[in-house]
């Protein structure tokens, strides 16, 4: 089965082969940033595609942040570079779930620990978090998440 960075080591070289320059260099910059994370600690280690997706979020969020920088400070062309690179970084990542499908997962975690007998209140929201997050895998906000969370437990 094909990883992550397989999968975007074999897109590098495709878009090398076609000129695509800016394809090109936001997945350059991303098997930069996987490779830094990987040789950067004390011990190496290997990113797995649920690490590798994480970082891909996070650099995918920050490009949109910098993206809202540069619109409100006017550099309209900067903006749109940002936000380009930033549609090419999640378009490797897994679909986003609705609002809706989220919901109805934090309800089946839930509702599964309440029927193991789980009391469950605010003290067991990192218990319920945990097993959200594991099912939602990145594919909805956290911050989102956690709020429909803690409205489920009120």
């Amino acid at each position: 089965m094909e990883t992550l960075k397989d999968r975007l080591r074999a897109d590098m070289t495709s878009h090398l082969k076609a000129g695509n320059k800016v394809e090109l260099t936001t997945v350059r910059n991303m098997l930069g940033e996987i490779n830094t994370r990987e040789k950067g600690g004390k011990t190496p280690l290997v990113l797995d595609d649920a690490a590798v997706i994480s970082l891909l979020q996070k650099e995918a969020a920050r490009r949109r942040e910098t993206a809202l920088t540069y619109t409100e400070a006017g550099a309209e062309d900067r903006a749109a570079a940002e936000s380009q690179e930033a549609a090419i970084i999640e378009a490797y990542l897994p679909a986003a779930l609705s609002q809706d499908e989220a919901a109805a997962i934090v309800a089946g975690v839930v509702a599964s620990l309440r029927a193991e007998g789980a009391e469950l209140g605010m003290r067991q929201m990192g218990t319920v978090m945990k097993q959200v997050s594991e099912q939602v895998a990145g594919r909805f906000d956290g911050k989102a998440l956690s709020g429909m969370v803690r409205a489920e437990l009120a």
